[in-house]
């Protein structure tokens, strides 16, 4: 049963169907026309055109995609960055511990440390600009994936697999729905 269902492509397709139900009213198997010229082949043909020239007007509907994606540039505006004390104090945090060593003059290194403390605290909260990324897939600087999908989110690329025929019928699904049929297309 399931060879008889085999298609032999449309235009025979619908011959088969043509001459399987001539044969159910009674006729001579034999002595129906199926030649390029009959009737009935004709007959076919034009249908053929007929089911492709629908088929290639309608609208189909993804209800299923789940594919990955590969993000090929990025780019970001300058960011502000926090800065450590420490890294503002740079050079300077050394010099006010010797201070703080020698007899007689220690005790200014605390004001010192305080006084420089303040200058820069306005700083340590987005106190320096980070220059925005501009990261490309060609040139190496961006390696990243994604996905996208219709339907249900499957949350990880990794619940997913299209690399193969089996994996793409599973999680794509294309579909023509009525409602998006044009009535002058019927």
């Amino acid at each position: 049963m399931a060879e008889e269902l085999k298609s032999k492509g449309l235009r025979q397709d619908l011959i088969d169907a043509k001459v399987a139900g001539l044969v159910a009213s009674g006729a001579d198997k034999e002595k129906i026309d199926v030649g390029t010229k009959s009737a009935l082949y004709i007959q076919a043909d034009l249908e053929t055109e007929a089911i492709v020239n629908f088929l290639t007007s309608v609208n189909f509907t993804i209800t299923q995609l789940k594919a990955p994606v590969i993000i090929e540039d990025l780019e970001t505006d300058d960011q502000s960055v926090d800065v450590e004390l420490s890294t503002l104090l740079g050079d300077k945090a050394p010099i006010i511990d010797t201070i703080r060593k020698i007899p007689g003059v220690g005790s200014l290194a605390d004001p010192l440390e305080s006084a420089i403390k303040k200058a820069v605290k306005p700083l340590l909260k987005g106190g320096s600009t980070m220059p925005g990324l501009k990261l490309n897939k060609n040139d190496g600087t961006v390696n990243s994936t994604g996905y996208v999908f219709v339907g249900n989110d499957p949350d990880s690329q990794n619940e997913f697999d299209v690399s193969n025929q089996n994996g793409q019928i599973e999680n794509t699904t294309v579909k023509l729905i009525r409602d998006n049929i044009l009535k002058e297309l019927l």
